[in-house]
């Protein structure tokens, strides 16, 4: 039961419409992340708490700390996840598919599965291609989220990466580990969720550490969120929950009119 429960907060993968969003549903986009290499095990357990408390869709941890999340995560809504491949992308393949099939053997929900960013930056598609569907196939049905670290690519690089995570059957993409030289982008998340479609997820994850922010990358096209803050985050929703989100809305609307080709620029 617990499990059916988990995989049915986690089956959206549409962009969300910020108007009847309340704080369940917002906290139901949150991966918990609890990724920084020097936490202790106090901080993890500390962490999941948060976690549950809150009620987010995912904790997302270390590999080496599944177990122990797996565990405190168990009789609650929130589902254990964890990274492959973390942080640069580069493992053998065969070392990012064995990593995956024992953390989904352990209890991972979800996988979050950087792609090879040097071979996708050097025009290796079919490499990339080749190693997400081979790893996808291997732990399927379990959803793989493809991480593009997107900070190294340039826009073309972007939708090709897209692309490829399409190809190979991916349920997400996402843009960045965390650990690039910048975070999330509104018009970043806007582009890719134009090149996967409806069908697809887009998670949006690094420097999201307020409210204002994470409602800026739902309307720009996420459906999940990445972030450490989540506390802050929910905490600012108690407070001004509805006055923010007006003011997002609004925000992506004039983003939306501002891009539109004048009457004059189509002629």
């Amino acid at each position: 039961m617990q499990v059916r429960q988990i995989k049915a907060r986690l089956a959206n993968r549409s962009p969300l419409d910020l108007s009847v969003l309340d704080e369940r549903a917002l906290m139901g986009c949150i991966d918990h992340s609890l990724l920084r290499p020097e936490l202790t095990r106090a901080e993890v357990e500390a962490g999941v708490d948060l976690a549950i408390e809150w009620e987010t869709a995912t904790v997302c941890c270390r590999p080496a700390d599944l177990p122990l999340v797996v565990a405190r995560l168990r009789r609650t809504v929130v589902g254990p996840t964890t990274v492959i491949g973390f942080p640069h992308g580069a493992h053998m393949s065969k070392i990012k598919e064995r990593e995956a099939l024992v953390a989904v053997d352990q209890g991972a929900v979800e996988l979050d599965v950087v792609l090879n960013i040097g071979a996708l930056r050097s025009g290796d598609l079919g490499y990339v291609r080749d190693e997400l569907a081979a790893l996808v196939y291997s732990v399927a049905p379990t959803p793989v989220k493809v991480i593009l670290e997107t900070a190294y690519l340039t826009p073309e690089q972007v939708e090709a990466a897209c692309r490829v995570a399409v190809e190979a059957r991916a349920a997400f993409v996402k843009n960045g580990t965390g650990y690039s030289p910048r975070g999330a982008e509104a018009g970043e998340i806007a582009l890719m969720r134009r090149v996967v479609g409806d069908r697809v997820g887009v998670k949006a994850a690094g420097g999201v550490r307020t409210l204002d922010a994470m409602l800026a990358m739902l309307a720009a096209g996420a459906c999940r969120i990445g972030a450490t803050a989540t506390a802050s985050i929910g905490m600012e929703w108690r407070a001004r929950g509805p006055e923010a989100v007006r003011a997002a809305i609004a925000s992506a609307a004039a983003a939306k009119l501002t891009a539109r080709p004048s009457a004059s620029e189509d002629e």
